[in-house]
């Protein structure tokens, strides 16, 4: 008797947050064995603004296993983006720019990034835009909140899952028109000091966990791409939420995906509530 009762699992008194700004949310019910966790992460940051709560670290633990975007403790993953992160049919950033845009591209990354641009000819603009971000932060060490927690993951030594692949997610860049990633390449280029200040607002927001306000901030997002929010957000969410369907019946897990995955009518929150279970927002100071 004493041996099963001590065989049993224990159980972890979790502290609900009084209203719905958290980016940590406890999924439960409908037939579920265990709970899992939902917790809405932000791709690139300055690293010393990355802290863990202790009841995400609660979280993360009583979990069996971590799923992300994609599976980025992968080094697969990592081989597929250099083969993938180039633009298709020889397509090259000239073709997509008149002279004088492109020198003002190709100026901008060798004065400001320092970084030769005739070697990134190809490259998706999109991935070019990504290697603006540091430029916007006010430090000079970056990390990801992913990056973090695979180091936490690593620790535990739990296994990380990807939702999608590398092949995946460039298919969702191709399905763009290059033109327009490079009018918005170009656009962000111009905006730098405008874009600084927003990224700041973005920041201050994801922070305080404001959910409301994160979901304004997509939804009022002046980067161009509103007419691709259901291939860069609401599409990926349903098909999370389908996937989840299946792990959850047998494992708890813990989901970190990008918090605009999180908010809104099509959002994983919503979603999965429609689908019956109980999603409950978890103290995370």
């Amino acid at each position: 008797m004493f041996y099963s009762c001590a065989a049993q699992p224990k159980k972890t008194n979790l502290l609900i947050n009084k209203d719905d700004n958290s980016l940590l949310w406890r999924v439960s019910g409908n037939g579920l064995n265990k709970a899992s966790y939902l917790f809405g992460t932000f791709h690139l940051m300055c690293k010393d603004d990355i802290h863990f709560s202790d009841q995400l670290k609660t979280t993360f633990n009583s979990a069996d296993k971590v799923y992300m975007e994609m599976d980025m403790d992968d080094p697969a993953t990592m081989l597929s983006a250099l083969l993938l992160i180039n633009m298709k049919d020889g397509k090259t950033l000239k073709q997509l720019y008149t002279a004088e845009e492109y020198k003002k591209v190709n100026t901008f990354f060798a004065d400001t990034l320092h970084m030769p641009l005739n070697f990134m000819e190809g490259m998706k603009p999109f991935f070019l835009e990504a290697l603006l971000y540091p430029k916007m932060m006010p430090c000079k060490t970056v990390s990801g909140v992913e990056e973090e927690l695979m180091k936490l993951a690593k620790t535990d030594k739990k296994e990380i899952k990807g939702f999608e692949t590398m092949e995946f997610q460039a298919a969702i860049f191709d399905s763009i028109p290059y033109a327009e990633q490079a009018k918005e390449l170009l656009k962000s280029i111009d905006s730098i000091e405008i874009n600084k200040k927003q990224f700041d607002t973005m920041m201050n927001v994801y922070k305080s966990q404001r959910l409301n306000e994160i979901e304004n901030l997509f939804s009022k997002s002046e980067s161009g791409m509103e007419a691709h929010q259901d291939i860069l957000l609401n599409d990926r969410n349903k098909n999370w939420v389908g996937q989840l369907k299946n792990i959850m019946k047998d494992t708890g897990v813990f989901v970190a995906v990008g918090a605009g995955h999180l908010v809104g009518k099509l959002g994983l929150i919503a979603l999965l509530r429609k689908e019956g279970y109980t999603v409950e927002p978890l103290m995370n100071n």
